[in-house]
């Protein structure tokens, strides 16, 4: 078992035992009980995973120093399609804030602007930029394409994770 693996086992433990931060329910169904992350993926609303993810992604919470590296773990392991979905999804936001795809390949060393030819390299430097430069962008995008979140690792961003796995447990 990996350490990564380990610390999110702490967390669903310490969750379990009720040692959770309280969550902003207002907005999510009070009967919503996720079996697990996927389940969580699954039958959430939007809203719902654009709120959450919000909350726990920015970068006053998670520096990008730090949140960098994760990001390039969990894009090498998502699937080659899911790869594609993120890096359409933040250039077309991005290229409704007026950015141009051949600029942005050209600004951050990306080896095409081509989502289905993008390398995992190319498409974590774009993560990174957008977290670190548009983060509402980047929540838009986790909340469209939540199996980028599945693979963080990071102990701060195991934290964040936390507050969203308290949804998993409901009342148990």
């Amino acid at each position: 078992m990996s350490s990564s693996d380990k610390y999110r086992r702490e967390i669903m433990n310490d969750l379990a035992r009720g040692n959770v931060e309280s969550l902003d329910s207002s907005n999510t169904d009070p009967a919503a009980e996720y079996q697990n992350f996927d389940d969580f993926a699954k039958r959430s609303s939007r809203d719902e995973r654009r709120s959450l993810f919000g909350k726990a992604f920015h970068p006053e919470r998670i520096p990008a120093s730090q949140m960098e590296p994760e990001l390039r773990q969990a894009i090498s392991k998502i699937k080659p399609n899911e790869r594609d979905d993120v890096a359409r999804d933040f250039f077309k936001h991005l290229k409704e804030r007026g950015l141009d795809e051949r600029q942005l390949e050209r600004q951050l060393g990306l080896s095409t602007h081509h989502p289905r030819r993008m390398k995992e390299d190319d498409v974590a430097k774009l993560a990174s930029f957008v977290y670190h430069s548009h983060p509402d962008i980047f929540k838009e995008v986790l909340a469209d394409q939540p199996a980028l979140v599945k693979f963080l690792s990071n102990p701060l961003v195991g934290a964040a994770l936390g507050a969203i796995a308290a949804k998993w447990f409901g009342r148990h």
